[in-house]
């Protein structure tokens, strides 16, 4: 099943922001997160990012967010500040999570440059810094949409913009 999509923002993060309590606010970035491009690679993950190739997040390298989920709240997020890798309009990405060391859906993302595989696990949980960043009641808000943990299965480049999302099984 091909859906038409857009991928609304691309995140890369070389270093953790949400580190300490939620009361102090996040660290600042040594460099904007945004990114019009990012280049993602078979079972590593996303360069640049602080979770590409380490293994203790293999099944989790790549975030990816429904950016509908983000619709709710008054104003609407930029929707970096979740620091989701990938945000994506037009799709339930909720939907592709399995749990407790399942996996759940395989899907691509096609943004012109070709498919790049994703197997997805885990739902991506919001977390207190939730409250911070968005604003209070948003962690709650994002439970059960907080997005899912995935695992590129073949390398390529996605580009914000129009792309194709398809589920592969």
């Amino acid at each position: 099943m091909s859906t038409p999509v857009e991928i609304v923002a691309l995140v890369v993060s070389p270093v953790h922001a949400f580190e300490g309590r939620p009361a102090d606010g996040p660290r600042p970035d040594p460099v904007p997160v945004g990114r019009s491009e990012v280049e993602i690679r078979a079972g590593l993950g996303i360069v640049g990012d602080r979770y590409f190739g380490q293994k203790v997040h293999r099944n989790a390298a790549v975030t990816v967010l429904d950016a509908a989920s983000l619709d709710g709240f008054e104003p609407v997020p930029d929707p970096v500040l979740p620091r989701r890798n990938i945000v994506v309009r037009g799709f339930p990405i909720d939907t592709l999570a399995a749990g407790r060391g399942v996996a759940g859906r395989r899907f691509s993302l096609d943004s012109g440059a070709g498919p790049v595989e994703f197997q997805a696990f885990r739902p991506a949980n919001p977390c207190a810094w939730m409250n911070v960043v968005i604003g209070a009641g948003a962690m709650k808000a994002l439970r059960g949409h907080g997005g899912v943990r995935t695992t590129p299965l073949t390398s390529g480049v996605l580009r914000v913009g129009p792309a194709v999302f398809e589920l592969l099984d």
